[in-house]
């Protein structure tokens, strides 16, 4: 098996034997692998040399192959067409179009209509790369960060907390209040904007522990506007804080795309001033080397620079 396994050398003398094979003719085999016929039959000739076997019979107009000829025509065609997948396969990985990516997200990035996108675009433009999408809070995502189980996260915070871990800003949108329907300030108009101070007296719903991006975000609001905002029950997800909502327990701060949301008993109204931001940002390791991250960021990166442009 050396002989198989060998140079590149070995490689292209098992090709010229093929070339010959198919064409049962050495002359039309040298015109297919563009060269002279004579170094293409020494090729031949000490291949036979090598293997101690006798590969070809010569005819008057041409060659056929042997048994031992045929054994071999049939083992290097399997080798040779595994060899050329391996070797496309491992371009196509050093290119970051194959391989797997872990992408984690948080619960309310999937509304905003750049995450979709991205996620749909990339699929599309590498459908050999295998996507595991996994939803998760921010904290949730440092410990898969810190565990070397996730390799890209759409997040809401412009940093989080993980070391050698950086976040590309890709868009920011105004954080509105969700109401509940009979909550004074839900009878206006949903044109008008409501003062952030004026929920002073109502239980805030957090989502997700501190440290949470939107969390974080919210309670900063509260004391910009001059209040530290009465704690009601805490959430794990979005759509849990909607719920409490709903049944009055209190009021949250959610981004504005979360507004294409219908819960009944629900209702959102924007804040007047220039108001919170709710962060878009992308997590990955500096420095990773990996191809295939390389390309979504690149990809997310471009997709959301035309989402700013539009």
């Amino acid at each position: 098996m050396r002989y198989f396994f060998g140079m590149a050398m070995d490689l292209k003398r098992l090709r010229y034997f093929i070339a010959v094979a198919e064409e049962g003719h050495v002359t039309r085999a040298a015109e297919r692998l563009d060269m002279q016929q004579p170094p293409l039959s020494r090729q031949i000739q000490l291949m036979e040399r090598e293997l101690k076997v006798q590969l070809f019979r010569r005819l008057p107009r041409g060659v056929e192959l042997t048994a031992a000829g045929k054994a071999l025509f049939a083992e290097a065609k399997a080798m040779l067409m595994h060899l050329d997948r391996a070797l496309e396969t491992t371009r196509r990985a050093a290119r970051g179009e194959q391989g797997r990516l872990c992408v984690g997200i948080a619960p309310t990035a999937p509304f905003n209509p750049l995450v979709p996108k991205a996620i749909r675009s990339f699929s599309e433009t590498f459908p050999l790369v295998s996507l595991v999408l996994e939803e998760g809070l921010s904290n949730e995502i440092v410990a898969r960060f810190n565990n070397d189980q996730m390799d890209v996260a759409f997040v809401r915070a412009a940093q989080i907390h993980a070391e050698g871990v950086i976040v590309t800003p890709l868009q920011e949108e105004p954080i509105v209040a969700a109401l509940p329907r009979h909550h004074p300030l839900a009878r206006t108009g949903r044109s008008k904007a409501v003062p952030l101070k004026g929920l002073a007296s109502d239980p805030f719903i957090l989502i997700g522990p501190p440290g949470t991006g939107l969390r974080d975000e919210t309670i900063a609001a509260c004391r910009a506007a001059g209040f530290v905002p009465r704690l009601g029950q805490p959430a794990p997800r979005i759509t849990s804080a909607l719920s409490l909502v709903a049944a009055g327990l209190g009021i949250a701060m959610v981004p504005s795309t979360m507004q294409s949301v219908r819960m009944a008993g629900v209702v959102y109204r924007r804040l007047q001033g220039t108001g919170p931001k709710a962060v878009l940002g992308l997590a990955s390791r500096r420095g990773d080397p990996s191809p295939v991250l390389r390309q979504f960021v690149n990809l997310v990166r471009a997709i959301a620079k035309d989402h700013l442009a539009s």
